[in-house]
């Protein structure tokens, strides 16, 4: 427990030191928290997140979220939550009038999706017959192979537009970020044009997350294709991935707490391009705003980076000025077994620490 959650809560250190963490996050629907839990503490997820208020009545609102930290040493599992205040949060209040149009964007997808679906099936099944036709050392083979990969591409973005305007279950599995990278990089290259320079800096060593494929491939397509609007004369974007630690809290008396941090692979994509200044930062994740013309922005990529996101249990940050281009700084926690041997090897390699990321009033 951290001074910043003892404020938010009103209570001293004795105090909270009886408290459980079902206590603290009391949500009218109990039964979902407790599954939560339950399904956190089981290893049936890595991660949570949930509103609860705090008092009695309209307490103070809270944002957690709720990670399982591996032990180590023969020390069983631990839970770290963060929790940030949403009371009054001219934010929080944003984002649920995001929510009702999300929802009805979700029903227009939901109307669409079957007809799309059906053309791009067309499209497929003529690519198919086209690269049957073709030799592989045609040169018209390879352009009908990226074809079928962007058809392939665009039926993953419906799947994913619709899980973001009406959130389900999606199947997970252990992935590099690596990989999908490598997976997309010549798709990538065709959607920037030739005037800008695409660079990749893979961390061999990046340890695996636990995410939806077709939602890893999401964040990094919409980050580029950010990148790339700011770069209309041209410029270079770079793609970086490496391990690192978050210190969540960062008082001196958790320093040499390993459950006091959570290891993370981090994705920057960023670019040499005109930068943002800070009214524009400070909406940079709602959905439908842009500064783009109407014909090239619609103003969802961004908010459906953040959604996904935060549901997978990890942080998004970025870093720009006017003139000084633009960093988008992605962190998702390590899959448990990575983490656990990323903690092992702590000792012998440091990796970064991101904590400066966490706003000072969390925990």
């Amino acid at each position: 427990m951290n001074p910043a959650l003892e404020r938010m809560l009103g209570r001293g250190p004795k105090a909270v030191r009886f408290l459980h963490l079902a206590d603290l996050i009391a949500v009218e629907g109990k039964p979902e928290r407790g599954r939560l839990l339950h399904e956190l503490l089981t290893g049936e997820r890595d991660s949570f997140q949930i509103e609860a208020r705090v008092g009695a009545g309209a307490g103070q609102l809270l944002r957690w979220t709720v990670w399982r930290v591996p032990g180590t040493d023969d020390r069983p599992d631990s839970v770290l939550a963060m929790a940030q205040d949403a009371t009054a949060n001219p934010e929080a209040e944003q984002r649920l009038r995001q929510a009702d149009r999300l929802e009805a964007v979700g029903r227009l997808a939901g109307g669409v999706t079957h007809d799309f679906n059906n053309l791009l099936t067309g499209v497929l099944l003529y690519c198919d017959l086209l690269l049957s036709s073709l030799e592989p050392g045609n040169k018209a083979h390879k352009y009908a192979e990226e074809i079928r990969s962007a058809s392939m591409q665009a039926t993953g973005l419906v799947r994913q537009l619709l899980a973001v305007t009406r959130p389900e279950t999606c199947a997970l599995c252990s992935l590099s970020l690596n990989e999908i990278a490598e997976g997309v990089r010549n798709l990538l290259e065709r959607l920037i044009g030739e005037n800008i320079e695409l660079k990749f800096e893979l961390d061999p060593n990046l340890g695996l997350i636990r995410m939806n494929p077709t939602q890893a491939q999401q964040i990094l397509l919409n980050l580029v294709l950010n990148a790339r609007d700011a770069l209309p004369g041209g410029g270079r974007i770079t793609i970086e991935t490496r391990n690192c630690r978050v210190q969540a809290l960062s008082e001196p008396r958790f320093d040499a707490d390993p459950r006091a941090s959570i290891a993370c692979a981090l994705l920057q994509v960023g670019d040499n391009g005109c930068g943002m200044d800070a009214e524009t930062r400070a909406r940079l994740f709602d959905a439908f705003f842009t500064t783009k013309s109407a014909d090239r922005g619609t103003g969802l990529g961004l908010a459906t980076v953040y959604d996904i996101v935060t549901s997978n249990g990890g942080l998004v940050h970025v870093e720009s000025a006017p003139g000084c281009g633009t960093r988008f700084i992605v962190l998702l926690p390590l899959a448990p077994q990575t983490a656990r041997n990323s903690r092992n090897s702590h000792k012998s390699k440091p990796e970064r620490n991101e904590g400066a990321f966490l706003p000072k009033e969390e925990e």
